[in-house]
């Protein structure tokens, strides 16, 4: 293979997961670091009603991008298989596939939420002061969803051969370009007029453009194992059946956490812009804490998908091993920092003492899930190298709409515990999941959901994982 792809059936495997987990964990930080560049801004210099209305605007785009993430998803672990059995070709096609899919998804995307944004806004009972600047926020986010949706596609294609360098140097680009442009569209420049919480939006948007272009520009190198040409990009109906086998259920599980994101959002905008500001500062902070492990759970499925595409079946539990010890330590040493430092590092995000105070405590609450979701995420990674994505949206329909969902509405509206239910709730949701996830890879039902070469041979490949 060329370029900066990797080959994870032979070798340490603590090795691998360091080195394809750090660039992760960075592309991760750029990536988070270019939305929250406009939250700073935002919050720092447009008061607590813009910042408001960025936390509204959240689960929504969440809720659109989370409907083609399982395409992405399913472009990883196919591709990871396909390479660990050494077949170009349907790399090749996968990745063919996975282009056309996700350029039709972004473009049809972008005008259902142009056209509905509003109507979403309102039945989030979003407050009147936030209304219209969530609004214009959100119009300007749409339009460039197709620059977003590809771009996490190649990142995908890349991840599943093995390349986690690459997308990390996009994304350096692109962080960079957002941090020049959002002072200079929020407050005004020379011919270009003051536009506000829109120039945040419309700043990020190009920056997205611009990773996106890179990443194309990268693919078609004539050195490169792989092309694409979204002109001429082929489509194939086997690996669409296998893409939407694998991504539907991971895509359902996606939206299924955004909706919920976006109901739990309904219910804490009934308490008021302060509280709203507060947990979308929290919400900023939670998805840094976050990171780390979700590169370890991301850098677990990649390694999985390589091992059972090569027929080394021995070398997941070691993955689950080294993965585990990683993620959960680390995450520890997250919950420790923000325990200590909650209001320091909320000040990054607003100046109102309200925010802050209120804030601190949400955080309090929420960091007593961290270690045991960071389990979630590497399980979770795990089972969707192997090809199975069905038991974890289960999972996640259990989890917010029958736990986080109905304790939060219960817990803030009708005991002495008020806003602060919701966050309970919701650290008690992460716990049941994780705990659900584990249980399931112990059963090792998962392993049917395998694909490639060895789809048929679940048996056999049973007793090799479970041989010591």
């Amino acid at each position: 293979m060329k370029g900066n792809v990797a080959d994870f059936t032979s070798g340490s495997i603590p090795k691998h997961l360091i080195q394809f987990s750090v660039p992760l964990f960075l592309g991760n930080l750029l990536q988070t670091l270019y939305n929250t560049v406009d939250t700073i801004w935002v919050g720092k210099f447009l008061g607590p009603n813009a910042l408001g209305a960025v936390s509204v605007s959240f689960p929504i785009i969440f809720v659109l991008v989370s409907l083609v993430t399982g395409i992405t998803m399913a472009t990883t672990v196919l591709v990871g298989q396909y390479k660990g059995a050494d077949d170009e070709d349907m790399v090749s096609k996968t990745i063919d596939t996975s282009m056309f899919l996700i350029t039709v998804a972004g473009i049809v995307m972008s005008i259902v939420g142009v056209v509905l944004h509003k109507q979403i806004l309102s039945l989030m009972n979003t407050p009147d002061e936030l209304f219209e600047m969530a609004s214009g926020y959100l119009n300007i986010t749409f339009l460039g969803l197709v620059f977003v949706f590809g771009y996490n596609t190649i990142s995908s294609i890349l991840r599943g051969l093995g390349d986690s360098k690459t997308p990390l140097l996009f994304l350096f680009y692109t962080t960079l370009i957002n941090i020049i442009l959002d002072p200079v569209f929020i407050f005004g420049l020379g011919p270009i007029p003051r536009m506000g919480i829109n120039g945040a939006a419309l700043a990020t948007v190009l920056a997205q453009a611009v990773s996106f272009y890179l990443s194309i520009r990268y693919l078609n190198k004539a050195e490169h194992l792989i092309s694409v040409n979204l002109i001429n990009i082929k489509f194939d109906k086997e690996i669409t059946k296998k893409i939407f086998t694998i991504g539907l259920p991971a895509g359902i599980q996606q939206a299924v956490v955004a909706l919920g994101a976006t109901v739990v959002m309904s219910i804490v905008n009934t308490f008021g812009p302060i509280v709203v500001a507060a947990y979308g500062a929290a919400n900023k902070i939670e998805s840094f804490s976050f990171m780390p492990s979700m590169s370890f759970g991301l850098a677990s499925s990649a390694l999985t998908a390589q091992n059972i595409g090569a027929g080394k079946f021995d070398r997941v539990k070691e993955i689950l091993k080294w993965s585990s010890i990683m993620a959960m330590t680390v995450a520890a040493v997250g919950a420790l920092i923000v325990s200590v430092f909650p209001k320091t590092l909320l000040a990054m995000f607003t100046n109102d003492v309200n925010v802050l105070n209120y804030g601190a405590g949400i955080l309090k609450i929420l960091v007593l899930s961290y270690v045991p979701f960071s389990m979630m995420f590497v399980t979770q990674g795990i089972i969707r190298g192997a090809g199975d994505t069905f038991i974890t949206m289960v999972i996640s329909v259990f989890s917010l709409w029958l736990v986080r969902v109905p304790l939060a509405y219960y817990l803030s509206k009708f005991t002495s515990l008020q806003s602060n239910g919701i966050w309970v709730a919701i650290s008690i949701s992460s716990v049941i999941s994780a705990v659900l996830h584990l249980i399931y890879y112990f059963t090792g039902r998962w392993r049917k959901g395998m694909i490639t070469t060895y789809e048929n041979d679940y048996n056999e490949i049973s007793e090799l994982i479970d041989k010591d």
